[in-house]
């Protein structure tokens, strides 16, 4: 084992240093080495080598049959088996990809604002037009909303608010916010999708005592 891991790190360290480190002797590791049946441990190495750069480049999102298809295409071919002991045996896993998690639900029986802003993403003067929306993140603690409101003149954020459930009172939320931190004047434009949150009473209450024209 010591003189497989001299093997796998010699690009990195003198092998001299680490024959000393690990308390074993030079002449010794290179007599090893010689052996004829140690040819397929370098091999493994010098594979494992190319797999966790591809593993890298790919982000961790390849497995072995992807793996596999990569070194095909360097003319190297290796058997998937091989290449999933290599993987297994360096510590590479693969990262799977977030399940996709709708924010938007527009089957509701809530009345839906015209298309006032056709579009037009921008503004001639500050607190002229408001987008907002919502997304979702992963955290330590589980996935959290968060939902966001934007002035088109500047492209700042002008409120936010972050929930772990995706109720009204996350957008009522993060629009209060805005609305302290601007002080809009009458008959600013608010647009946003048609999902339920901004569809809700509760939230139409909110831009009627803004005096903001939904959209």
């Amino acid at each position: 084992m010591i003189y497989q891991f001299t093997l796998q790190h010699r690009h990195e360290f003198p092998i001299e240093l680490m024959c000393r480190t690990l308390g074993v002797g030079v002449s010794g590791y290179f007599a090893w080495w010689r052996r004829p049946e140690n040819r397929y441990v370098q091999a493994d190495v010098t594979l494992t080598m190319s797999i966790h750069k591809i593993h890298q480049q790919s982000r961790g999102t390849y497995g072995a049959p992807r793996v596999q298809a990569v070194l095909a295409d360097e003319g190297l071919q290796v058997s998937r088996a091989r290449i999933t002991r290599l993987m297994k045996a360096a510590g590479l896993r693969v990262r799977c990809k977030r399940k996709f998690r709708s924010t938007t639900n527009s089957k509701h029986r809530h009345p839906v604002a015209e298309n006032l802003l056709n579009r037009e993403f921008t503004a001639d003067r500050p607190n002229q037009k408001w987008v907002t929306d919502i997304t979702y993140l992963p955290t330590q603690e589980g996935w959290m909303y968060l939902t966001v409101v934007m002035d088109l003149f500047s492209r700042k954020i002008v409120g936010w608010a972050m929930r772990k459930t995706l109720h009204t009172e996350l957008v009522v939320a993060a629009l209060t916010m805005a609305q302290r931190t601007r002080r809009p004047g009458q008959g600013i434009l608010h647009h946003s999708d048609q999902g339920v949150q901004y569809a809700s009473s509760e939230y139409r209450q909110a831009l009627e005592r803004l005096e903001a024209l939904q959209s």
